[in-house]
């Protein structure tokens, strides 16, 4: 007993050392945006028992340090507005400036979500005619880098930090974030603040917490795949690596082009809950308005997709839960049109999320019509990020807009005919190539191009190989090239849909 006595005060001790002074995480820092309408949260670190106050705007409020120095409180909701001081007194005082309240984001995903304003390798026109616009002073960012960690952390690791819109700054911004979130400042008139998380080519899983992961037990094939992964990584990794660099000394030293190789994924990003404890646990304790997210390529191969459905409605619900403030919006991009390759199947990747609308307050960005069938990073962000936001103004700011293409809501049988009925289906009309990109299947599973005929928000689809079809799918493959559209211009999503059992 007297050994654990004083082994308590000596990590007492040190813990009053290392924190002997007041400090506030690198999420609250200059040029923060606070969440309007939602109780303001400060915490961070101090020494054990320290006295805090907290001051911003008219409001004051004290809290002390527990028992290894952590502290935080809650300041009363405030209205959109700043900018603000808000100072943080214990025995030092920290002055937090430039602080704006309104609508704080979270935008996460793999690549086509870092894709940055500059872009990779070339900037998108589009986006070069944007940055002489791009003057935001109410729009702010806060982007993490690339992190992983084998337990949740407290704090982003540095030097992450606030930046405001400016022509200069924006080029690193993600593009669908910065175009969600110019929809946003430019249709709500409050500030917005975006805090940027993603890592190009990343799993679901790595996004998901321990804690998520293992309360389904449909999930554990997840972990049976990392291994596979690990196994074949550690059998490579100690020849890729030094070959790569190898070959790239080689070529610099007889002055001739750094050889390229192919794609291969930092096992970090691909390892379960590492970038959700380094990258999203820390930014938790932080209230927000929703999370726009775009990801599920790298789930696309047929050992991860079947699985794709669970672990992403697992995901979302496991950061409402950590985020504690209420089943808050969470908008996703559907994966665009590509040729990929015959080891994935973006259809049934599309079909997983698709059936995540069956979550509360969610909304699907389709994007198949405006990809690039031989880039899996297509350019054009400006439609996808206008997409989000006519989601978010709907379903997050209340106004009586259409932010869906057509989506499927049930199917009965005609003769030798599917009837499919839909739903945000006014006034359909088909894209340039037509009515085209349906299938259909008898109880064998062969499906058959069918042809479609439209009535009003219905579609009839039949074939003459299938006499008595059960099932229909629209835009299955990889890289579809037909779509079809409501009356605002929204595409439809791809989908695959069965008779009931009983019919």
């Amino acid at each position: 007993m007297r050994f654990s006595l004083k082994l308590i005060a000596i990590v007492l001790c040190l813990a009053s050392c290392v924190f002997a002074e007041v400090s506030l995480p690198a999420v609250l820092s200059d040029g923060a945006v606070l969440q309007r309408g939602m109780p303001i949260h400060f915490f961070g670190r101090a020494a054990p028992g320290e006295a805090i106050t907290i001051s911003l705007n008219k409001q004051s409020k004290s809290t002390t340090a527990d028992y290894v120095g952590r502290w935080h409180l809650y300041l009363a909701p405030e209205a959109a507005g700043g900018p603000y001081d808000a100072t943080v007194k214990g025995s030092n005082t920290i002055t937090v400036h430039d602080v704006l309240i309104g609508d704080v984001w979270v935008a996460s995903g793999q690549s086509n979500m870092e894709y940055p304003m500059e872009g990779w390798g070339g900037t998108p026109k589009q986006n070069l005619d944007e940055f002489p616009k791009a003057n935001f002073p109410t729009l702010r960012f806060f982007q993490t880098q690339h992190a992983y960690s084998d337990h949740p952390l407290m704090d982003i690791p540095k030097p992450a930090k606030w930046v405001a819109c400016t022509p200069e700054t924006a080029k690193k911004f993600s593009a669908v974030a910065y175009y969600f979130a110019k929809n946003l400042i430019e249709k709500e008139k409050v500030p917005v603040g975006i805090m940027e998380a993603d890592w190009g080519g990343s799993v679901a899983e790595a996004w998901t917490s321990l804690d998520g992961l293992s309360s389904k037990a449909g999930l554990m094939p997840i972990f049976a795949n990392r291994a596979t992964m690990m196994d074949k990584y550690v059998d490579e990794a100690e020849i890729i690596g030094p070959q790569e660099q190898r070959l790239k000394d080689e070529a610099k030293a007889k002055g001739q082009p750094e050889p390229s190789f192919p794609w291969h994924p930092d096992p970090h990003s691909w390892a379960p809950s590492e970038l959700y404890n380094a990258m999203i646990s820390p930014l938790t304790p932080y209230p927000i308005r929703g999370v726009i997210w775009y990801q599920g390529e790298s789930n696309s191969a047929y050992d991860r997709a079947p699985h794709y459905a669970e672990l992403f409605q697992t995901m979302i619900r496991d950061w409402r839960n950590h985020w504690g403030v209420g089943d808050f919006p969470f908008l996703f991009v559907q994966i665009s049109a590509y040729k990929s390759s015959e080891a994935e199947h973006w259809g049934s990747l599309r079909q997983t999320q698709l059936e995540s609308l069956a979550l509360r307050n969610t909304g699907m960005a389709v994007t198949i019509d405006v990809g690039n069938p031989d880039d899996v990073h297509p350019t054009d962000k400006v439609t996808v990020g206008s997409r989000l936001a006519l989601a978010a103004r709907a379903l997050s700011y209340g106004e009586k807009i259409e932010y869906s293409g057509p989506l499927p809501r049930q199917v009965t049988r005609e003769e030798k005919a599917l009837r499919i009925s839909f739903d945000h289906a006014e006034s359909l009309q088909a894209g340039k190539n037509g009515w085209c990109g349906f299938e259909v299947a008898g109880t064998d599973g062969k499906f058959s191009p069918a042809t479609a005929k439209i009535e009003a928000t219905q579609i009839v689809v039949s074939s003459p190989a299938v006499s008595e079809p059960v099932s229909v799918r629209y835009d299955w493959t990889n890289a579809p090239d037909c779509f079809f559209y409501n009356q605002m211009g929204l595409p439809a999503s791809s989908f695959e849909a069965s008779l009931p059992l009983f019919h």
